[in-house]
């Protein structure tokens, strides 16, 4: 029996840094990276109760909220919280033109870490 010799291995940082040329690796990553600061951006008291759910075409980021409440009074403070993005947004060369606040896409499960 033939001994199989395994001595072309990529290292880690060779893959991961072919991975993250990848377009959609490199947007999925961006948005995980300003979804970070939501709760930065809406306060402690929202914090819990809404998450970034997912980007929409035409810079639109959806957000996922515990109940309809909690969506109506995001919805109010809109302009608030796009002007409180905007630092995020230009650091990660993201453009986020409107927010959609859902609260049919909340799932406690989804959301846990």
């Amino acid at each position: 029996m033939k001994k199989v010799l395994y001595t072309d291995f990529v290292s880690t940082e060779k893959i991961i840094s072919v991975m993250l040329e990848q377009k959609e690796i490199k947007k999925a990553v961006t948005r995980s990276n300003l979804y970070k600061f939501w709760a930065k951006v809406v306060g402690e008291k929202f914090a819990e109760k809404s998450k970034p759910y997912s980007m929409l075409g035409g810079g639109t980021m959806v957000v996922a909220c515990e109940n309809a409440i909690v969506a109506q009074e995001l919805m109010l403070k809109k302009t608030q919280l796009l002007v409180k993005l905007q630092p995020y947004m230009k650091s990660l060369k993201m453009n986020v033109k409107d927010l959609k606040f859902d609260a049919k896409k909340w799932s406690v499960e989804s959301f846990e870490v």
